[in-house]
């Protein structure tokens, strides 16, 4: 049974790299219903993954596709399934929002199941341009939703606290004469997340693959995220990010940013989004920057503590922290350290995994 989810379930994944929307829900529906059949029946299998991991129409030749390159052909095996090839066309979009492949240049990458699990390890910042293009690919189908925690708003239901002013007034309503009992719970609300992003010349390698994860969070949760981007200035940039498209996103905020690869005034920056009042309090704020600091670290040392008292968790973002032998010696990170709670890395396709699990359950 071991063998025959991790089968399934890569399958789910290589329809995903191909644009099928077959999400967690989905490759459950379909091991439910493998479950049901003979796995050796190529047919079944085929019709069972068609009706439970398909969205719609435009679905059904991707899926033909895919299914024909990862169960080998005519016949399913029931050894280990050939690795699936999908051609994707992708745009690469560089931080001012130009495509890298020039004027309307577009690249076939090559997507398979293995060739996927060894991106999730590589460093953004040494990777090709085609490689880097496949990442974003495989980042825009992460799933990032947060755990959902009870809000002082109340709304009806069946069971519950008694809900007193809608008994009475449906009892006023009825003439004195009460009908049943009016319940109420609690509604329910995702953690809100703050996102700031440091867009400063050192973290240019960085920096676009950054945003394109805070285009998913704001993508999954678009009511309970905020994004900035700190370099010079401060600047918001949560509205651009609500294109559903990852490459419009992307050129909408390139065109509101005005200090790419500029310096970095973090402690002054997060000064300014403090005082603004910016949603800090009872958030989990997401600091993402390698901590090369221009101003005073005391400063930046003092907002963090600032920030800390404010915020449910600070969670600090360093794509130096996922090489070997790094050690946090810059003066911003020395001083923000100590009022960080979670210091984690940010350079790979699993390191944002890790980090949106990680959000899933602030």
């Amino acid at each position: 049974m071991g063998d025959l989810t991790a089968t399934l379930t890569g399958f789910a994944r290589t329809l995903r790299a191909a644009g099928v929307p077959a999400d967690h829900e989905r490759t459950q529906n379909l091991l439910r219903a493998a479950a049901c059949l003979d796995v050796t029946d190529r047919r079944a299998v085929y019709w069972a993954g068609r009706l439970t991991l398909c969205a719609g129409p435009d679905d059904l030749p991707r899926y033909d596709r895919c299914f024909a390159a990862y169960f080998g052909g005519e016949r399913a095996r029931p050894g280990r399934p050939a690795p699936a090839v999908v051609t994707v066309t992708r745009h690469t979009v560089s931080p001012r929002g130009e495509d890298a492949g020039g004027d309307g240049d577009q690249r076939a990458l090559p997507a398979t199941a293995s060739r996927a699990e060894v991106l999730r390890r590589r460093d953004v910042a040494r990777v090709t341009a085609a490689e880097l293009a496949e990442i974003h690919l495989l980042l825009s189908i992460l799933n990032a939703r947060r755990e959902r925690r009870r809000s002082r708003r109340f709304a009806p239901a069946h069971r519950g606290r008694l809900d007193a002013r809608r008994t009475i007034r449906e009892t006023l309503r009825r003439g004195g004469e009460t009908a049943r009992l009016r319940r109420r719970v609690h509604r329910s609300r995702p953690r809100r997340v703050v996102l700031l992003v440091d867009v400063s010349g050192s973290m240019a390698p960085y920096a676009d693959t950054l945003l394109r994860f805070a285009h998913v969070l704001v993508r999954c949760e678009p009511r309970a995220t905020e994004v900035f981007s700190v370099g010079t200035r401060l600047t918001r940039v949560t509205a651009e990010l609500r294109h559903r498209d990852p490459g419009t996103a992307m050129r909408e905020v390139s065109a509101a940013i005005p200090d790419w690869s500029g310096g970095t005034r973090l402690g002054e920056e997060l000064k300014e989004f403090l005082d603004r009042g910016s949603g800090a309090r009872g958030a989990v704020v997401v600091i993402a920057s390698d901590g090369w600091e221009r101003g005073d670290p005391a400063l930046l040392g003092h907002q963090m503590a600032r920030l800390s008292r404010l915020a449910r968790r600070v969670v600090w973002v360093n794509p130096h922290k996922g090489q070997d032998g790094y050690q946090p010696l810059t003066g911003g990170m020395r001083a923000a350290l100590p009022h960080v709670t979670a210091f984690v890395a940010g350079h790979s396709l699993a390191a944002f995994e890790e980090l949106a699990e990680r959000l899933s359950h602030a």
